[in-house]
């Protein structure tokens, strides 16, 4: 997806002005500590992309606007990028290079540092080799010819290039900083440096405090108007919403009743996310009956059509969630050429909308194809999110209702536990959830493709590798024939109903009314401070 670069000069003379009488001081909470700052080795950057920066940064709706990089140019075939540097500094005031680039890049893919996220570097020269130890992170098609310029080489074009470079993953590590902390490394906020508006303070590896301070040696200082934000983990909304009104919260997720009792406040605020809950289907099922039922169609699009998305969103979870059209986000992409949002163009009648009716006359075809009167499964959910065990409980209830012959057992244990189960391929249904790293619709749909890692169920359709290795080879470059392909894709993964999306997620929030310029996107790095302040 081609984004223009855009300068965000938004809260500029008008935050100065009101904001200088008023302390900058932002008191926000978090639902768990931070399990690391290290770039290499994080699984998301909702936060921590205010502590540290890439070539790019993403500003508001989801669009790039400039970061590290001065310009970023690529060639007419889309395999080469050079980006240009501007003068920019680490909190220590060392300064950022394109060998930080080039360092950093090498430690991700190297097989030791274990990171969770060097498939994102997929369609790098070498990456893919790299990260499996087939050859030497010295061989990463990233150069630098000098200490301001970077250059990238890809084996293919990639559409969405310009946005994933705005992700913290690919941002800059100082190599005499890592070396010199050897295992310190990131164990503490005093054993980094920084490179966006904000530095660490205070955290020390666990604890449920820490601090985001101003960083007077970032390139864009004079923008940032707060010079703090005390981070304190919550246990539940119930104790959010008393800190908040004793005035120690700015900002607080609200759920369930909360929702009703505030939304007509002025401080109520509803912040999207692209984060997809679904049922994956055990299509390598260790029990013969049970693979033979992942396997049919029939059975598979009446779970779906058994779910009343509706009574989910509104009643049960009651936090403004949204009823998904399909395996991708809304308000995610748009089409290149009508701007039409990918979920409607994705939908599909008849696959995820409540049809009780079909759903029990999919369902009577089904057994009848396996030969089963009576069938039981375990859904593997996940204890420790309080939407997955009342979506959970709900599923189990509803499918007894509807869908004559069917018990569902749940299996509610910690998220870890439940993601090494699926891994294993330990269950029949597994709850689980996807939220997109960047704004383009490939984030959802390359999980479907055979044989890739968050394929738990393995899932497998020619057809659907075909389309999506066309989108993202033959038709890399055309971004009408990609879109193309993507969506028909898309449609065929809802037609088949090879994973059944349940609800997308939509927080509501409490925000004190003196609180302007946050930035918060669908995808990828979800808040953006850098203009917020205090009016």
């Amino acid at each position: 997806m081609s984004v223009l670069i855009l300068t965000l000069s938004a809260c500029g003379k008008s935050a100065e002005s009101s904001s200088s009488s008023k302390k900058q001081v932002l008191n926000l909470s978090a639902t768990a500590p931070l399990d690391t700052i290290d770039i290499s080795k994080a699984s998301g950057y909702g936060q921590t992309g205010n502590v540290f920066e890439s070539f790019y940064r993403l500003g508001k709706n989801g669009k790039v606007t400039p970061g590290l990089a001065k310009s970023g140019t690529v060639s007419k075939d889309g395999k080469t990028w050079t980006f240009k540097l501007r003068n920019a500094k680490w909190s220590n005031g060392a300064k950022i290079t394109a060998q930080d680039f080039v360092y950093s890049w090498r430690r991700t893919l190297n097989p030791k540092t274990k990171s969770t996220y060097s498939y994102l570097f997929g369609g790098v020269q070498n990456a893919d080799a790299v990260s499996s130890g087939k050859k030497d992170p010295s061989s990463v098609g990233i150069s630098a010819p000098d200490s301001k310029t970077v250059v990238i080489k890809l084996n293919k074009p990639i559409a969405y290039f310009k946005v994933l470079m705005a992700y913290p993953l690919f941002g800059p590590q100082n190599q005499k900083i890592v070396e010199k902390y050897g295992k310190k490394y990131a164990t503490k906020a005093q054993y980094m440096v920084y490179s966006g508006p904000f530095k660490i303070k205070k955290w020390n590896g666990t604890g449920n405090k820490w601090q985001f301070v101003k960083n007077n040696q970032y390139w864009d200082k004079k923008v940032v108007k707060l010079q703090k934000i005390n981070y304190l983990v919550v246990g539940s909304p119930t104790t959010g919403q008393e800190l908040y009104q004793q005035g120690k919260l700015d900002l607080t997720p609200l759920a369930g009743q909360q929702v009703k009792n505030f939304k007509t406040s002025s401080q109520f605020k509803q912040y999207p996310y692209s984060y997809v809950s679904y049922l994956q289907y055990n299509f390598k099922d260790g029990d013969a009956v049970k693979r033979t039922a992942m396997n049919n169609r029939n059975i598979r699009l009446a779970l779906s059509l058994a779910i009343d998305r509706n009574v989910l969103t509104k009643k049960i979870l009651g936090n403004g969630s949204l009823t998904p059209k399909g395996f991708v986000a809304s308000e995610l992409a748009n089409d290149p050429k009508t701007g039409t949002d990918f979920a409607d163009q994705q939908y599909v009648k008849n696959t995820v909308e409540r049809n009780t009716k079909l759903a029990k006359q999919y369902w009577a075809k089904g057994m009848k194809e396996i030969g089963q009167k009576k069938l039981k499964l375990t859904l593997l959910a996940s204890n420790d999110d309080s939407n997955s065990t009342v979506i959970a409980q709900y599923l189990q209830s509803a499918y007894a209702k509807v869908l004559s012959g069917l018990s569902i057992e749940v299996n509610s244990i910690p998220s870890n536990n439940a993601q090494q189960n699926a891994l294993q391929g330990n269950f029949d249904i597994y709850l689980s959830g996807w939220g997109g790293d960047f704004s383009d619709p490939i984030t959802f749909l390359q999980i479907p493709e055979t044989d890739t890692a968050y394929n738990y169920g393995k899932y497998s359709s020619a057809k659907y590798d075909e389309l999506i290795a066309r989108a993202q080879n033959a038709d890399a470059n055309d971004p009408s024939k990609r879109w193309s392909d993507l969506v028909q894709a898309a449609r065929l993964l809802n037609s088949d109903q090879g994973m059944t999306p349940v609800y997308q997620q939509v927080t509501a929030y409490l925000q004190k009314n003196d609180i302007k310029g946050i930035i918060h996107n669908t995808a990828g790095t979800q808040w953006n401070y850098k203009y917020a302040y205090k009016k």
